[in-house]
């Protein structure tokens, strides 16, 4: 699900450059013209990231142990930015084509899979009892 609304939320701006414009000129600015709508818009975005995370936590395929404000954070801080960079480059290259390493980097993460063996707690503590 959190694919799919990624992947809509980057056609949608990437179909229509001027809504995309104004949404990322609204949403930057310290008084905004279009406040009540953009609050909306992003109210409704925010609250259905974290209806997905819920139900990714739920389900299993989402650690539990995450703080819910900070991942919608960072889901829609990363959009925004990759909207802003399109925007800035005139729209050379396909924005939808974001979607899937978007998502693969808040599914996966930056760390390899080794690394992430590495910093487990386990790890840890086997690191604390060999020291």
């Amino acid at each position: 699900m959190l694919g799919s609304l990624i992947r809509s939320h980057l056609e949608a701006f990437e179909n229509d450059r001027d809504m995309a414009i104004v949404y990322q000129c609204e949403i930057h600015q310290i008084h905004r013209v279009a406040e009540p709508q953009i609050r909306e818009m992003y109210q409704l975005y925010s609250d259905l990231i974290s209806r997905i995370i819920e139900q990714g936590q739920q389900e299993g395929s989402i650690r539990q142990d995450l703080y819910l404000g900070l991942v919608k954070r960072m889901i829609i801080g990363t959009v925004d930015e990759v909207i802003g960079t399109w925007l800035h480059s005139r729209g050379r290259y396909e924005l939808s084509a974001l979607a899937q390493p978007l998502l693969d980097l808040f599914l996966q993460g930056l760390a390899t899979p080794r690394a992430r063996r590495a910093s487990s707690p386990e790890a840890q503590a086997q690191l604390e009892e060999g020291a």
